[in-house]
């Protein structure tokens, strides 16, 4: 008897739904504080739609993407469990959708926190190569010289999601 899409499951049904052993979900519970099964008597897992839904892209990065859990649990931080469930399902649409949302919400606050209209009025030109917004010197990297700056990370992300909707399309052809 098949349950219901909107049932709990037990651990053992989302191990087999996902082709993972048990110990491993219990494992992912003690490093992604998002996943939160309820726990009955005796200690007995149930697992929501949305928690099966977070393990899922949690596995489908992890295993077919090639992620560590510290850069799982990153992508987590930065964006968020929607963002993950998105990714687990393919689903490229609602990938963009949050990306251009969480882009859009930084740059509005970046837009009130940075405005000086001097600087607007000295800036000359407009977006070059990698992102570089003022002069050549500034180079692809932040000022800390270890990370990219926000221009250069929205364009790889850009990229990457580029990428994941040729994947998407080659899949469809295969």
């Amino acid at each position: 008897m098949n349950k219901s899409p909107d049932a709990f499951k037990t651990i053992s049904e989302v191990a087999e739904d996902l082709d993972l052993p048990q110990h491993v979900l219990r494992f992912w519970e003690t490093r992604f504080t998002q996943i939160k099964p309820m726990k009955r008597g005796g200690g007995r897992r149930y697992y929501r739609p949305l928690d099966v839904e977070l393990l899922k892209g949690i596995r489908h990065l992890l295993y077919d993407q090639g992620y560590t859990i510290k850069g799982v649990q990153r992508l987590l931080r930065e964006n968020n469990a929607q963002f993950i469930i998105a990714l687990g399902n393919g689903d490229v649409a609602a990938v963009e959708a949050i990306t251009r949302q969480k882009q859009a919400t930084a740059a509005q606050d970046a837009a009130i926190d940075d405005y000086d209209p001097e600087e607007q009025r000295q800036s000359s030109g407009g977006r070059k190569l990698f992102g570089l917004l003022r002069g050549d010197e500034e180079g692809p990297m932040g000022a800390d010289s270890k990370r990219l700056n926000k221009d250069n990370r929205t364009l790889l992300q850009e990229a990457l999601f580029d990428l994941l909707e040729c994947k998407r399309l080659l899949d469809q052809v295969r």
